[in-house]
């Protein structure tokens, strides 16, 4: 390995005579893809800033390094996925792990260099200045992993269903006129027989399903196609690589099923079954695992988020992927909103509103309960008379933010408290709704001159 440069500490007393120090024992790192800048307090070794490399063995010497000077806490800025080892590393090791958001880290002003960056990182941190960013516990970092890597198989999978479709079209075989999905029972069941060789088309209308609602007379004139060896042979290709994903996809189901068997069980299923489902259906969605998801969730929670309008089996797994059964990292119901984006982030500057906007986060669980919230516009319980009215005032993109936010305070008032949805609750609050709309209606017809009489 070629020898590093030694890096050179830019001013050693430089922005530090205004700073106190409330926690001598940081340090502050710079993470790159090939080199790591780690910065100590000045008195810990006569160099206090030094590079190491990105591999196992540099990692390890690291942290005996940051041991050796007395370190107790490291900072370090979320770069891409370079922190991750970094981040298990240390921690494995006793270290406490600050992992800052680069959006919330500012440099001082001036050339901004790797080496500055770790001894700003340091200062900050040894003054108490710097906020870590929310990491779930391993258990759920690997469910994590699994769920997105799952979504990332859906995709792909997808993409060979329109490269299907694409054959289809050119051969004029316009299957998807009368079936909605072409992967279902009767689609594979056709494409099967096309790939075999069948060319009749009343051959391959019987064999679709009894609950196909198109005719038998639509069905043999959308399959009436001309066939060409070069659409077959690019049909069968991508039929193949749907099994294959299709496979794939079925592996991790049963890798996440046996990673939820080793979360803690937050309640006696004995003592409180699962209550049945709100909506009953007779077969899962195609994308939905194959085994009893909703029983895990609900051992793992201890309520059943499902019983709350728009929050569906794999939303509720999205809930627990990414932030976990335990959300007692969060102070409140509003910090929990606030940090997944679903609440105005007020901009004031002398006495001015500048901006109520909220904040722009990535987050997949912000994405799901915004899918929810969505959800809620045909439901006929007071959310869905709470997402209407919204967005019958405001729009729907407000409605949908705002039915969020309620969704997240919910969820977060159940998995705090363990306690079991209770619809009356809002249905209370839309009493009083309904009741200073009346109030307010009433008042607006008496001063025009005129009376308001209820309907029996």
């Amino acid at each position: 390995m070629a020898q590093k440069r030694k890096p050179q500490p830019s001013g050693k007393a430089k922005g530090q005579e205004g700073i106190p120090v409330l926690n001598p024992n940081t340090a502050g790192l710079d993470i790159g893809a090939n080199e790591i800048y780690a910065a100590v307090p000045l008195d810990r070794d006569p160099e206090p800033v030094k590079c190491f490399g990105t591999f196992t063995v540099e990692l390890n010497a690291l942290t005996a390094w940051l041991q050796q000077c007395g370190i107790e806490a490291v900072a370090m800025e979320a770069t891409g996925v370079y922190w991750i080892p970094v981040f298990q590393v240390l921690e494995a090791s006793g270290l406490q792990v600050c992992l800052v958001n680069p959006r919330y880290f500012q440099n001082v002003p001036g050339r901004r260099t790797d080496v500055s960056d770790c001894q700003w990182l340091q200062r900050l941190h040894s003054a108490g200045l710097l906020r870590g960013s929310f990491r779930p516990p391993q258990g759920v970092c690997a469910l994590r992993s699994l769920t997105r890597h799952r979504d990332n198989l859906i995709q792909m999978a997808s993409k060979h269903i329109l490269h299907m479709q694409k054959s289809l079209d050119q051969m004029n075989v316009q299957l998807h006129h009368v079936l909605s999905d072409i992967t279902g029972l009767s689609g594979l069941a056709i494409i099967d027989a096309i790939l075999a060789g069948e060319r009749d088309p009343k051959a391959l209308a019987r064999l679709r399903d009894g609950r196909v609602k198109a005719c038998e007379e639509t069905i043999v004139q959308a399959l009436t196609g001309d066939y060409r060896p070069e659409h077959i042979f690019t049909l069968k290709q991508s039929l193949s690589a749907y099994r294959h994903w299709q496979k794939l996809i079925s592996d991790c189901d049963r890798e996440i099923e046996e990673g939820l068997k080793g979360f803690q069980d937050r309640l006696d299923q004995d003592a409180k079954p699962l209550p049945p489902p709100k909506v009953r259906r007779k077969k899962l969605f195609s994308n939905e695992p194959s085994f009893d998801l909703r029983s895990h969730l609900y051992r793992i929670f201890g309520v059943d988020l499902t019983a709350v309008p728009g929050i569906s089996v794999l939303t509720a797994h999205a809930i627990l992927s990414e932030i976990g059964p335990d959300v007692s990292k969060f102070r409140s119901a509003s910090a929990f909103a606030s940090w997944l984006g679903l609440c105005p982030h007020n901009d004031i500057s002398g006495g001015r509103v500048l901006s109520t906007k909220t904040r722009r986060v990535t987050s997949r669980a912000a994405l799901a309960f915004r899918m929810a919230a969505y959800a809620l516009i045909r439901s006929q319980s007071p959310l869905g008379d709470f997402f209407r009215r919204v967005r019958a005032k405001l729009g729907a993109p407000k409605a949908i933010t705002a039915g969020a936010h309620k969704l997240a305070r919910i969820v977060f008032h159940m998995l705090s408290t363990r306690q079991a949805y209770d619809e009356t609750i809002l249905a209370k609050n839309e009493v009083q709704i309904r009741a200073r709309a009346e109030a307010r209606l009433r008042a607006q017809a008496k001063a025009l001159g005129y009376s308001v009489t209820a309907i029996v």
